[in-house]
């Protein structure tokens, strides 16, 4: 089966594509998007091209452009064209040249896709890609996930030309004439995937000469079977995971007992900014004491008691409100306060997140804020005894995460309320008291 023909069978059998639909195509002016490009256009399928210059390399920039312009003028195919400003970009985002790169291609040919009614957006790709990617991924250590190579289609882009390799393309590219430039950078070990390209596979094809076509073969295979991975791994998450509120509990019994351990933990914790490095400090924490943790970028993971617990990271944004006057509202981003002066009720309100407190007491500005270290008020129904807050939260077993939440209504340096728990007794409503401030938490 010669290319052509070995394209379209794939197109239609390994990629979900409809001969109607028009597909955009990411064509660079190299000799792979070139041969994508012929292929299109000689199996008389609907598509437009789309061509970025990213100004890096300037006349050979130019050039590239002008070669994909010819042709698509040549052959009556509708072109979208951009030149970035990429090193601009690359400075002001402060990232490199090759990943600014690929934000603004990816960005740009899903607005182009969307604008023009294109149903997809077809990449060159090639089965030497998919090696030169397992190869990288399995350097990184990014787990099985990273052994399924390039996949052939995902969300609005597909890889019509993974089946081939580069030897098949030059061929096919010689065999019809097909004009392409080559990109100067491409021979080139600056980047990670051209050193890869130039330095370890031509080591590994003198010894395998087909190793391309057997690593594609396992990607193939490694794919299928990262697909009864996951269906083990969601299975497991299901036993293990319980949800309260925005947290997620993890038992430490019934997660000492699952094998592989450090498999299925670094499954558990990955979709939360950890990474397979810190899956040996997570294991520590089953030994350790109740209050240890490990962060990630956005997460944390406390041991409290008999739990793992998977926690947002707390922000220190807003931890001293100023109130000045009733009626008010104040959002705090995790709880939301309401302030407002009534008539002494003939009935105090028994919720703990609700404090009636004698207004005759209370002098503005109030203060609420977190509580810190040293904290203590005497508590309602205790006969004025003094208590430590950090003892009321020890007594209430709460765990470290939620502590870090709690808030103080503070008066003159005097605690009013410890917020969502206990009135402090120096304010509480007494039979001369006539209105009274009414404080009301809600969290979300």
């Amino acid at each position: 089966m010669d290319l052509s023909a070995q394209f379209l069978h794939n197109l239609i059998n390994r990629i979900s594509y409809q001969p109607n639909e028009r597909t955009l195509l990411t064509v660079s002016g190299g000799v792979d998007s070139m041969v994508m490009a012929e292929l299109f256009l000689s199996n008389n399928l609907s598509f437009g091209v789309a061509h970025c210059n990213f100004q890096l390399r300037g006349a050979e920039s130019d050039g590239d452009e002008q070669l994909v312009t010819e042709w698509c003028t040549l052959n009556n195919v509708p072109l979208h064209t951009i030149r970035f400003e990429t090193k601009k970009h690359s400075e002001e985002w402060k990232k490199g040249t090759q990943e600014t790169a690929r934000i603004l291609r990816y960005e740009w040919f899903e607005q182009i896709r969307k604008e023009h009614g294109y149903t997809q957006i077809a990449t060159a790709h090639h089965a030497n890609d998919n090696v030169e990617t397992l190869l990288i991924n399995l350097f990184k250590g990014t787990g099985i996930a990273g052994l399924h190579g390039i996949l052939p289609e995902q969300n609005n882009i597909i890889r019509p030309l993974l089946f081939a390799n580069k030897a098949d393309i030059h061929a096919f590219a010689a065999q019809m004439n097909i004009r392409y430039r080559e990109d100067a950078s491409n021979a080139s070990d600056d980047y990670l995937r051209n050193a890869v390209r130039l330095n370890i596979i031509p080591a590994v094809l003198e010894s395998f000469p087909n190793a391309i076509a057997s690593v594609n073969e396992s990607i193939t295979r490694f794919a299928e079977s990262e697909l009864l991975y996951r269906k083990a791994i969601a299975a497991e998450q299901k036993k293990l995971i319980e949800k309260r509120g925005q947290d997620l509990y993890i038992p430490i019994l019934k997660l000492r007992h699952k094998q592989p351990l450090a498999t299925i933990v670094y499954e558990l914790i990955h979709p939360y900014g950890f990474n397979s490095a810190q899956v040996p400090h997570v294991l520590g924490l089953l030994e350790s004491e109740s209050g240890h943790f490990v962060n990630s970028t956005s997460h944390r993971i406390i041991k409290n008691r008999d739990f793992l617990i998977i926690t947002t990271l707390p922000t220190t944004s807003t931890d001293f409100i100023p109130v000045a006057a009733a009626p008010c509202i104040i959002d705090t981003g995790k709880d939301h306060f309401s302030f407002a002066i009534e008539n002494k009720p003939k009935e105090l309100d028994k919720d703990a997140h609700v404090a009636v407190i004698d207004l005759a007491k209370v002098e503005f500005p109030l203060i609420l804020r977190k509580w810190k270290t040293g904290d203590y008020l005497y508590p309602l129904g205790m006969n004025m005894k003094k208590k430590k807050v950090s003892k009321l939260l020890i007594d209430a077993k709460m765990p470290i995460h939620e502590k870090e939440h709690v808030w103080v209504l503070e008066c003159n340096k005097r605690i009013v309320w410890l917020t969502g728990m206990r009135l402090d007794e120096r304010f509480k409503v007494r039979d001369s008291s006539e209105q009274v401030l009414v404080v009301t938490k809600k969290s979300r």
